[in-house]
């Protein structure tokens, strides 16, 4: 197999064009177009109240205007910091309408990584909760003299009075005080959705300009704001439109990932600029929240990481829904596990299941399974049109590895990113020429079978170096996952004390709760055996560590940032 020949593409399904033409236009002009068209339709629902596309024009209008007023124009940030909600999308819609850039800002993070991120891109404007101003904003007021104003909103803010009171009376409605800042407009987001006209300003945007600024999760150190331009927005939205076959204005999405992240922020802004609803997720958490609203508005479609899809196969409530326009689920971050994926499978009456594989610095996908045709359990798809992949040798990655060995995934398409904001240094890491064409050095580790079907193995820096041999943290996980004690596991390598330069495998392991009372050396050793069976020799745990409960990212993987 030769990764030129794009083997996968005879695989690809009657509709889907290898070559897709990409429109010449910006995600504006798309957005636009959308909101007239359907302005009737729904845009938007949360917590009981729904916004229809004509409601989104005239509030992201509104935002836009005061964004002219308060001095931001093209090339201006403005990050959004808020859980999931209408006041994400009005916010970030307004922005890009007004001609700035948006970057989602995590609502999760400490003070301190708050600070960082807002002086690394430089921040203009910033969009957060009455909760968060008062405990962490306060904290780190005077660290950003380039911030000029701050809009700080309640997550019930839409919501109908008598359910804000109701809400605060019962305490499920946290607030937080709000305080003059020096230096600082400090503007409440209803007075802007009350006071400042509907009409979105005249900015012409060009493919080539910056649309979104988004932060990688940081798993291997500082987190980077990935540029990515209108142009990759309007290649990813046509790729995925297309690849699964939805049409515009006839389709109701719930996506749990959070919308500073880029699989929300990417599916989000393709629900508005396709015509489709989307249901509004703020706590991907709550199943029987998303089980309410999904039995409230029937969705065709979701997209989340196995990990909710694996805790939605425990709720009572999830079984129960009927399923009658449901078309199918895709899962990002990570590809199902087998088991998951029959369940699934079962539990929602037939429909599609499948995973992808993408990255932030791809403003989405690079691969997808196939939708209706051949699956690979464990494989997280082919690549989608006009994309390219290549597996490269993960010493110097300049030699392309032969097929069905492990290389680092490299990868080139209209979706990549033009590099890292203001970091010309890890820009250089990460676009990298091969063979006369600039490429994105993934730093992921996978292998492509005979088919151009993508086994995605494990991240460059997770890797584990036993005595020489390489070994796949991945792989390990994966066989650990499959023993009934282990809820979740992470696999790293430790120094060894008795070979300098060389490593232990060592396994932090969160247990089922039938089996959270029975952690030691007999469990030790049943896993040890669990593992000798399935695995090489060098690949077994050495040491294990049980823990209560494993940190996790804003989307539900293991963070083994934080474990390290």
């Amino acid at each position: 197999m030769e990764y030129a020949d794009r083997p996968w593409v005879k695989h690809y399904m009657e509709w889907v064009d290898a070559d897709l033409p990409v429109p010449e236009c910006s995600y504006v002009e798309l957005l636009e177009s959308s909101l007239r068209a359907f302005g009737g339709r729904p845009a938007a629902h949360f917590l009981g109240v729904t916004q229809s596309f004509a409601d989104i024009e005239a509030l992201s209008a509104r935002f836009a205007s005061f964004l002219v007023d308060a001095g931001c124009g093209p090339g201006d940030i403005v990050a959004v910091n808020l859980p999931n909600s209408l006041q994400f999308i009005i916010a970030q819609m307004g922005a890009l309408r007004a001609g700035c850039i948006a970057s989602g800002l995590s609502f999760l993070l400490s003070p301190r990584e708050m600070g960082q991120q807002l002086k690394d891109c430089g921040a203009r404007v910033l969009v957060t909760l009455d909760r968060t101003f008062e405990q962490k904003f306060m904290r780190i007021r005077d660290e950003m003299p380039g911030l000029t104003h701050v809009v700080v909103t309640n997550i019930a803010d839409f919501l109908p009075g008598y359910k804000r009171v109701l809400g605060r009376l019962a305490g499920r409605i946290p607030t937080g005080r709000i305080v003059p800042v020096p230096g600082k407009d400090i503007v409440p987001f209803m007075r802007i959705m009350a006071d400042w006209p509907a009409r979105a300003p005249k900015v012409e945007r060009s493919p080539e300009d910056t649309c979104l600024i988004q932060y990688t999760g940081g798993t291997t150190g500082v987190p980077k704001g990935a540029e990515l331009t209108h142009g990759n927005l309007v290649a990813s939205i046509g790729q995925i439109a297309q690849w699964l076959k939805q049409g515009r204005g006839r389709h109701v999405y719930c996506c749990a990932f959070p919308y500073f992240h880029i699989a929300g922020a990417a599916m989000s802004m393709h629900a508005l600029s396709t015509g489709n609803a989307q249901i509004v997720i703020p706590d991907p958490r709550d199943t029987r929240y998303i089980c309410r609203e999904m039995r409230r508005y029937s969705p065709t479609s979701m997209f989340n990481v196995p990990s909710l899809y694996h805790m939605l196969l425990r709720e009572p409530a999830f079984h129960a829904l009927a399923f009658s326009s449901f078309e199918g689920c895709l899962a990002a971050a990570a590809p199902f596990a087998a088991e998951t994926y029959r369940e699934l499978e079962t539990a929602t009456r037939g429909a599609q299941v499948g995973s992808g594989y993408g990255l932030t610095e791809a403003a989405g996908f690079l691969t997808l399974d196939l939708y209706g045709g051949r699956k690979k359990i464990g494989a997280s798809g082919v690549p989608v049109q006009n994309t390219r992949i290549k597996l490269v040798d993960l010493d110097t990655g300049t030699q392309e590895v032969p097929q069905g060995q492990e290389g680092q995934i490299i990868a080139r398409g209209p979706q990549v990113m033009k590099g890292y904001y203001r970091n010309a240094e890890e820009t250089a890491l990460a676009l990298r020429e091969f063979e006369g064409e600039r490429w994105l050095y993934t730093g992921d580790v996978g292998r492509m079978d005979e088919d151009g079907y993508l086994f995605v193995v494990d991240r460059v820096k997770d890797m584990v170096n036993v005595g020489g041999y390489k070994v796949f943290s991945r792989l390990v996980e994966d066989v650990l996952n499959e023993h009934p004690a282990v809820q979740r596991c992470a696999v790293l390598g430790v120094p060894n004390p008795d070979r300098p330069g060389s490593e232990l495998v060592k396994a932090a392991v969160e247990l089922t709760p039938a089996y959270g009372d029975r952690p030691g050396r007999g469990l030790s050793g049943e896993l040890v055996k669990h593992c000798r069976e399935n695995l090489a020799a060098y690949e077994v745990p050495t040491v294990f560590e049980f823990v209560t409960e494993l940190p996790l990212t804003a989307v539900g993987k293991v963070d083994k940032k934080a474990i390290r």
